[in-house]
């Protein structure tokens, strides 16, 4: 039987919301057509001032972070997949634990830690007999590379880790039984096959890097999106302010094509049957040689997460100013609110293009979903000045005068900012929980009177019901933990955990920046461990 279509309201409407989730992205692009006589020559300013120093950084940070993932992402899924060791269960989902960190909650711990007078520095100074200021500073581009490194080498971790459990396992175990050594089965077999897999995760650390506002800031580095909120908020340029924004936005495009072409290659390369089911038998590590492998293994944990924790609760502990938890409790309610809003509106948009797509097999509405969906690769300050460059253009125009207070003075701005970001996060739990569902269940419905709406309600939705939870948290997290978007648009009087820690720990309170901070790593906890609940399921078939 075939799909019914969508009605043209509901198609309309869809539409609309998709036409207000893309609006930021267009209205950059759409800055460079303005007829303004002085775009050129901003441009022109830009190009022969700040314009080379972001770039040059932009890309040495990119360098440094592709190449710090690689090989932390790759070494830990190599060692919890080819070997066996004690406690090689526990180190697969530790490794994890990083994904709750917050990088820029890691650049405040870091901070004290290694600043020029802390006491393991002057310790290292005086045992190595250097002269004061030898040190590197961790506020540099090297400390941001390394931050960037510990906390986002789980997405190459995982992606990799898949790649050898599904891909590889029966050719390395082929290429064990003809002889061939481990290391060379590692480099001929394992690395070449898991390649897809490496550019993706790549791929996605880099857009979050691009998109990042908080390390940048409080290092000092002057990437794009420090100078977008610079030439927006210091220098109140909007014009300037937009063509950086662009300029960030086809970095981010130009990885995204890179994600996306891995990712089908790994669909492509993952689709021989059972192959999980073979996995390769994993190498016993024994000796001090094994020992030493083991303990480089756990340092990804311990630097990326065991280590920012112990400072944020000794500077919790050692601070002598006293937690305002009145105050505490009042930003964690307005986290709570955007975060609760912007999920349920998400998750509704989301299921909405969804099932009108399941339901009528629209190529319309197909388009719509893919365009939605590329929202989360857009960093937040490229969202910010997409929703506010619109506003200025026609200011004197009454309903757009009117429209800027709603925009500004409320809550509207951040959610809508916050549904560009992450809807596209709710999208694909939903999409994997679509997947699992056959068609043939739509087909028998349908020939015994349900459909529409009906078979929606009936049928999609009670089997969706885990995917739309998980959706839903999912969003819940991002919001948190979102700085760049809120750090601008929140309403007045309406700090967020995010925005408090970023705050303080600028003011060098770092004492007080501890508590937002810890309170943001224990809700980044709760999707780590659903993914490590996850990824344990297929160890247990």
């Amino acid at each position: 039987m075939s799909a019914r279509p969508v009605n043209r309201l509901t198609t309309a409407l869809l539409t609309l919301a998709a036409a207000v989730l893309v609006l930021p992205v267009v209205a950059i692009f759409a800055a460079w057509l303005r007829p303004d006589a002085s775009t050129a020559e901003l441009f022109l300013q830009l190009l022969a001032t700040v314009l080379p120093d972001y770039t040059a950084t932009t890309l040495w940070l990119c360098t440094g972070v592709a190449l710090g993932v690689t090989v932390l992402g790759c070494y830990s899924a190599l060692l919890v997949t080819l070997f066996d060791f004690p406690g090689r269960r526990i180190l697969a989902w530790a490794l994890l634990l990083p994904m709750a960190m917050p990088a820029y909650v890691v650049a405040y711990a870091y901070t004290d830690f290694f600043q020029p007078s802390s006491p393991l520095m002057r310790g290292l100074q005086a045992a190595l007999d250097l002269p004061r200021g030898a040190l590197p500073d961790v506020r540099s581009l090297g400390g941001a590379v390394l931050v960037f490194t510990l906390t986002l080498y789980p997405y190459v971790y995982l992606l990799v880790r898949a790649a050898l459990l599904a891909r590889a396992a029966r050719l390395l175990e082929a290429a064990h039984l003809l002889g061939a050594g481990l290391t060379r089965r590692i480099l001929t077999i394992a690395l070449p096959m898991a390649r897809p897999a490496i550019a993706a995760g790549v791929a996605l650390v880099l857009m979050e890097t691009l998109a990042d506002f908080g390390v940048s800031s409080y290092f000092g580095i002057q990437t794009y999106t420090a100078g977008i909120y610079k030439a927006w908020l210091v220098l109140d340029d909007a014009n300037a302010a937009s063509q950086l924004a662009s300029l960030l936005l086809v970095f981010v495009l130009v990885l995204l094509v890179v994600e996306q072409r891995a990712q089908q290659r790994m669909r492509f390369a993952s689709s021989r049957p059972n192959a999980s089911t073979n996995a390769t038998q994993p190498q016993r590590l024994s000796g001090l040689p094994g020992l030493g492998w083991i303990m480089l293994g756990t340092l990804p944990v311990l630097l990326g997460f065991v280590l920012p924790t112990v400072i944020l609760i000794d500077l919790w502990l050692g601070s002598e100013q006293q937690v305002a938890w009145q105050r505490f409790a009042d930003w964690c309610l307005n986290s709570l609110r955007l975060g609760g809003i912007t999920a349920a509106l998400a998750v509704g948009l989301s299921l909405a293009l969804l099932a009108s797509k399941r339901l009528s097999a629209s190529r319309w509405l197909n388009s719509l979903t893919q365009l939605v969906s590329l929202g989360y690769a857009i960093p937040g300050a490229v969202v910010v000045v997409g929703i506010l460059m619109p506003l200025r253009w026609f200011q004197d125009t009454p309903v757009v005068s009117d429209m800027s207070y709603w925009v500004t003075a409320t809550s509207l701005g951040i959610v809508w900012a916050y549904l560009v970001r992450f809807c596209a996060v709710a999208m694909q739990s939903l999409s994997s929980g679509y997947a699992r569902l056959p068609q043939a269940m739509d087909e028998s419905s349908k020939m015994l009177g349900v459909n529409g709406f009906k078979l929606f309600k009936q049928v999609h939705l009670p089997n969706l019901r885990p995917s739309v939870y998980l959706a839903a948290l999912l969003v819940f997290i991002d919001v948190m933990k979102e700085l760049p978007a809120t750090l601008v648009l929140r309403p007045f009087n309406s700090d967020t955990l995010a925005v408090v820690a970023y705050q303080l720990a600028r003011d060098e309170r770092l004492g007080e920046a501890a508590v937002p901070s810890l309170a943001l790593v224990v809700l980044g906890l709760i999707p780590v461990i659903l993914v490590s609940r996850s990824l344990s399921k297929p160890s247990q078939n």
